[in-house]
């Protein structure tokens, strides 16, 4: 499994770790790496310990140009935050064909419908998350087309399609014809 959240409060890794405990009960073998770092990563490294996880690899900070190898590398995406936008995280699991599970939270659930694209699970509720990866875990075929299906999504967030989205709205306000130029509804410079 992969998390790419910073420790920080907000994204609660300790969340991560907690389901990851229940998850190893299971599957002893099962591996976390856990890419970032922050204020809180002695505490997490001492929460590991204290629960007695195996296999946990605290891999810190990561350049964006080396992150893809990290999703390549595993086969399962997991975070936990109590509060968040639009993670680039989750875009960056599905475009890398990773099941995700996360939590719920903020802009999540815009980008992830549960049980299409991945599977959600309540906010702080670490025995949850631990079901949803253990489900996934126990139901390769699941994971294999929720990750096919979030693969798919990726298409909507590509330039291509986004310029368009970027273009029609400048049209709608500048009060343009769809179709027509926009610099040109701009008028002279």
């Amino acid at each position: 499994m992969l998390s790419t959240r910073n420790f920080e409060p907000l994204y609660n890794v300790e969340c991560t770790l907690r389901a990851f405990g229940i998850v190893q009960q299971r599957f002893p073998e099962a591996e976390l790496t856990l890419v970032g770092g922050g204020s809180l990563g002695q505490k997490l490294r001492s929460l590991a310990g204290q629960l007695g996880l195996r296999h946990v690899t605290f891999a810190g900070r990561v350049p964006p140009h080396e992150i893809s190898t990290y999703y390549a590398a595993h086969d399962l995406y997991v975070q936990s935050p109590n509060v968040d936008n639009m993670p680039t995280s989750i875009l960056e699991a599905f475009a890398s064909g990773l099941p995700v599970v996360s939590t719920g939270t903020g802009g999540v659930p815009a980008i992830l419908t549960d049980g299409t694209h991945g599977l959600l699970a309540p906010c702080d509720d670490h025995q949850a998350l631990a079901d949803r990866i253990i489900s996934l875990l126990d139901q390769p075929s699941l994971a294999r087309n929720l990750a096919r299906n979030a693969v798919a999504t990726c298409e909507a967030y590509t330039w291509p399609r986004v310029r368009e989205q970027w273009l029609s709205h400048y049209r709608e306000v500048l009060g343009a014809p769809t179709g027509s130029p926009v610099v040109a509804a701009l008028g002279p410079r």
